[in-house]
């Protein structure tokens, strides 16, 4: 077998044909998505394809290695930053600068992965250990004048089109995102199919049997994180150019950590396609009950909505929203 067909049969792997196909249509809708939808949608379908694309990354490490973190937001605030730093002290491009912040998100994942694998951190304890180092580069985002401290760093909003900087209207944007959710679709697809992503789906559901068969726990552990951590930084990046502006009180918030294990857990943990499906469900959520809050002119009715929904969501389909549908679909993706 040739590399080039070893490698589509592993990315295709036994999907049925009409998951082929639905995919593929999906794809297409998206790529000519902007020549049909209006503004305010397509600012709908960007939000979408963001949260399907941190939920992915965050997958990673909970979803495929089974090691809860709710700390991520510290990985997208240390990509934007840097890039955003970058570009604005040094006028370092961001397709440059999200080099430097991928990287400084993988040293900080790879820090509190060792902190807390190696001591045997697990569960809540890993938990708590990724909220503080969150909190702790908070503080310090806080006091340190090179970004803007507490006052924020905003990058200058340009109208026309720049790629090469990252400047411009929506449907740059648009596009940058979809790529970027696309290829960590690819990216987690050949992952599960390896030999690391069996090793990952066997520390998920017994560490211990895993070491004692053999797994190097440790180290597939410390991939995972570098893994997730590094792609959660591209979101960060992507995130600062898109919005021109970062502060530590919303880039390192708790909040921001909790908005992205959302998709995933309400699409389908350790799924491929269950990232997209949360996001989508959940953005639609959200903007329907800000209309409905609107309508009914009761302040803070779409929190009470949509947190009814999320449990709901939870009480009735607690495997995800993407196993089922998947069944109903006649498609077979088979459980993580």
């Amino acid at each position: 077998m040739s590399p080039r067909r070893g490698l589509l049969r592993r990315l295709v792997g036994d999907a049925p044909p009409r998951a082929l196909w639905g995919l593929g249509l999906v794809l297409a809708l998206l790529l000519v998505a902007p020549a049909i939808l209006g503004k305010y949608w397509l600012s709908v379908l960007i939000l979408v394809l963001y949260f399907a694309y941190v939920g992915q990354a965050w997958n990673i490490l909970m979803g495929f290695a089974g090691q809860l973190s709710l700390g991520h937001a510290l990985y997208a605030g240390l990509g934007g930053y840097i890039a955003a730093g970058l570009y604005v002290h040094y006028g370092l491009g961001p397709w440059a600068g999200l080099f430097a912040g991928a990287a400084v998100a993988a040293a900080a994942g790879a820090i509190v992965g060792y902190l807390g694998f190696r001591f045997s951190l697990a569960g809540v304890y890993f938990a708590l250990l990724t909220i503080a180092f969150s909190e702790f580069t908070r503080v310090a985002f806080d006091h340190w004048p090179w970004i803007g401290g507490s006052g924020g760093l905003f990058l200058k909003v340009e109208t026309e089109t720049d790629i090469l900087d990252l400047r411009g209207g929506p449907l740059l944007f648009y596009y940058v995102i979809l790529a970027l959710a696309a290829g960590a679709f690819v990216l987690c697809r050949f992952l599960l199919e390896s030999r690391l992503g069996r090793y990952w789906l066997a520390i998920r559901e017994d560490a211990e049997a895993a070491q004692a068969a053999g797994v190097p726990v440790l180290r597939c552990k410390m991939i995972a994180i570098v893994i997730s951590a590094a792609l959660t930084a591209l979101a960060g990046v992507w995130n600062a150019f898109y919005y021109n502006n970062l502060f530590p009180e919303t880039a390192f918030a708790m909040g921001r950590s909790i908005e992205f294990t959302l998709a995933p857990i309400i699409g389908g943990l350790g799924t491929l396609f269950g990232p997209v499906v949360g996001a989508l469900v959940l953005t639609g959520l959200g903007e329907a009950f800000t209309d409905i809050g609107q309508l009914l002119r009761f302040p803070g009715a779409k929190q009470i909505f949509y947190g009814l929904a999320l449990l709901l969501i939870v009480m009735y389909r607690p495997a995800g929203i993407w196993p089922w549908l998947a069944e109903r679909l006649g498609f077979t993706e088979r459980r993580r």
